[in-house]
């Protein structure tokens, strides 16, 4: 009697086993390679500058992922670049994300930008950048980005960025400290000679997760170069304290 026991105690072990692997199976299939960000912001700084003349904004984002590492990102903002210019950003990336290793991610993506509900006289921004970004994974995170746009703003003017940033987690305490420097070069021909217009962004910031959402106090400044010949001709070049809250789905 004990026996027939033990016999169907084992065959009902055996017989759950595919259906455990089957149900991990599922539950691993059914994870949504949609995902989604808002945010709420007191300025929105684009590489140490101001796109919503040094006030708040509301941001959005949605991304679909592919299992082979490309994705597709939509990411909405609004902005304000003095009067008669455009109100909304909307940003349009395709790209490809691929671990090397445990440690080490290469990212190559597009960018378009593109600027909505501006006055019929602003003229048309719109722009392409093209951006490479390796990311090594250790006790701290860094990461190098280049981006090059062959006709930024739609003037003809060549851009390039390059930046170097830092991240680390401060235990299981859900803080973390960030930093970050980067190097903008804008080249145009203007009157048959070149004129370039090249400073250095910088920001430090601390973040703290509560779940889905993140809040994040940073620091943020541009100096070098023309970036004071670039701060007399607007505020939103200055440097700054910025208060982000951020919510991720899922």
């Amino acid at each position: 009697m004990h026996n027939k026991r033990l016999v169907a105690v084992a065959c009902a072990a055996l017989l759950s086993v595919p259906f455990a692997a089957w149900a991990q199976d599922s539950e691993e299939e059914a994870t949504s390679p949609f995902s989604a960000s808002f945010a709420v912001t007191t300025d929105y700084v684009f590489r140490g500058v101001s796109q919503t003349d040094n006030g708040p904004a509301f941001q959005a984002s949605a991304t679909y992922t592919a299992p082979f590492g490309v994705y597709a990102t939509v990411w909405g903002s609004n902005v304000d670049f003095g009067e008669g210019g455009p109100n909304f950003e909307v940003d349009y990336n395709i790209g490809w994300s691929k671990d090397l290793s445990d440690s080490w991610n290469i990212d190559l993506g597009i960018n378009r930008y593109t600027y909505t509900n501006a006055s019929s006289g602003y003229g048309d921004i719109d722009y392409n950048e093209y951006l490479a970004k390796v990311t090594w994974n250790g006790p701290v995170t860094v990461s190098g980005l280049l981006g090059y746009a062959n006709d930024y703003s739609n003037s003809g003017a060549e851009q390039t960025y390059s930046a170097l940033e830092a991240s680390y987690d401060i235990g299981e305490s859900g803080f973390s400290i960030g930093a970050s420097a980067g190097y903008t070069t804008i080249k145009e021909e203007a009157n048959e000679w070149p004129r370039r217009a090249d400073y250095y962004d910088g920001s430090i910031s601390v973040s703290k997760a509560f779940g889905p959402a993140t809040a994040t106090l940073g620091y943020y400044d541009t100096f070098g170069s023309d970036a004071s010949l670039l701060r007399r001709e607007s505020d939103t070049y200055k440097p700054g304290v910025v208060f982000t809250v951020s919510v991720d789905v899922p």
